[in-house]
C-alpha cells in the first residue's frame, strides 16, 4: 500500500524505516595516529577503464577508448609518482577490469597497494535485484584474489550507490569495512536496523572527488570544468582541515580523469606539500580503518 503513496503522503513509520535502515553508528577516531601523526591520509583510486561504458551497454568505442586511456596513461603516471614519494594507495577496482588488465592489478598488490571491490562492470546497485547484487559481489572478490593474489577486504560500491542490501551482503561476507557513504570525515561503524554490523566505513564525499569537477557529456548539457589550480585549492583546504582536527583526508580519483598532463600534478602537489609537513601517515584505506577501529576501542 505504503508504495503506492507519495512520500509526502507516507506514515510515520516508512520513512523511519527507509532512514534507519543504514546509519552511522560510533564515531572511530582513535586518540591518536601511528607515530604520533597529526592525521592520516588515505588516497584512492577508482579503476574503473570501459567498465563505464560497459554498464550502460558498451555501445560508444569513443567512451571505452577514454577508459582505455586510464590503462595506458593514468595508471603509469599514477604509480610512478606514487613510487617517486613511497606512498601507499587503494585501488579499487571492477572485476571485468581485472580480467581485461589482470598485469595491472597484480602489479597495484606487488607494489605494496590495496586493492578492493569495486563491482563486478561498475553495476548500479539500487537497480539489481538481491540475488543478483550478492551474486556479482561475491564472484567480484573471488576475481580479485585470484587475479591480485589477495583476498580483499574493503569495497567501495560502483557510482557510491548503496541498494537496501548491500550492507547486509558486505556483512555476511566479513568484509573489514566499506568507503561508499558519506555521514561523517572519520571512520565510524555501520549499523543495519539499528544493529552494529561489523563493518566500518571510511566515508568518502563527492567534493574529495575528482570526476564531478572534470567529467562531461558530450550528448547533454554537462559540461562542468573546474581550472585544475581550483580542484588543487579544494583539496588542499580539505587535507589542511583534517590536519588541524587529527583526522583523515581521503581522495578519490580515477586515472581517466586525474590522468591527464595538465591534471596530474594536483596528485604530485597533493604528495610533495603534505610529505614537507613530516607529520602525517599515508596509508591505505585498510589500514587506516584498521587502526582506527583498534585506537577507538
Amino acid at each position: 500500500m505504503n508504495s503506492e503513496l507519495e512520500p509526502w503522503q507516507w506514515p510515520e513509520e516508512t520513512w523511519r524505516r527507509k532512514v534507519e535502515r543504514v546509519r552511522a553508528g560510533a564515531a572511530l577516531k582513535p586518540a591518536s595516529w601511528p607515530d604520533g601523526r597529526a592525521c592520516a591520509v588515505a588516497l584512492s583510486f577508482d579503476v574503473d577503464h570501459e567498465t563505464n561504458e560497459l554498464r550502460d551497454g558498451g555501445h560508444s568505442i569513443g567512451a571505452m577508448s577514454r577508459g582505455q586511456y586510464g590503462n595506458r596513461q593514468g595508471i603509469p603516471r599514477i604509480l610512478e609518482i606514487l613510487g617517486h614519494h613511497d606512498v601507499k594507495a587503494s585501488f579499487y577496482v571492477p572485476a571485468v577490469v581485472a580480467q581485461l588488465y589482470p598485469d595491472e592489478t597484480r602489479s597495484f598488490t606487488d607494489l605494496g597497494h590495496e586493492v578492493g571491490i569495486h563491482g563486478w562492470i561498475h553495476e548500479r546497485n539500487s537497480v539489481l535485484p538481491q540475488e543478483a547484487e550478492r551474486d556479482l559481489q561475491m564472484r567480484a572478490a573471488d576475481t580479485l584474489e585470484r587475479i591480485s593474489g589477495t583476498r580483499p577486504v574493503g569495497i567501495r560500491t560502483p557510482s557510491w550507490d548503496f541498494s537496501d542490501h548491500t550492507l547486509e551482503i558486505t556483512r555476511d561476507m566479513g568484509l573489514l569495512y566499506d568507503s561508499s557513504l558519506m555521514a561523517d570525515v572519520d571512520c565510524y561503524r555501520l549499523m543495519l536496523d539499528g544493529e552494529d554490523t561489523g563493518v566500518v566505513e571510511l566515508p568518502v564525499e563527492w567534493i574529495r572527488d575528482d570526476a564531478v569537477y572534470f567529467n562531461m557529456n558530450r550528448f547533454s548539457a554537462l559540461r562542468p570544468y573546474t581550472p585544475p589550480e581550483a580542484v588543487f585549492d579544494i583539496f588542499w583546504r580539505e587535507f589542511e582541515a583534517a590536519r588541524r582536527e587529527g583526522g583523515i583526508f581521503q581522495l578519490t580519483m580515477h586515472p581517466h580523469v586525474i590522468g591527464y598532463r595538465s591534471r596530474i600534478w594536483i596528485l604530485e602537489e597533493l604528495i610533495r606539500r603534505i610529505a614537507a609537513t613530516g607529520d602525517c601517515w599515508f596509508a591505505t584505506h585498510a589500514d587506516i580503518v584498521g587502526h582506527a577501529a583498534k585506537g577507538a576501542a
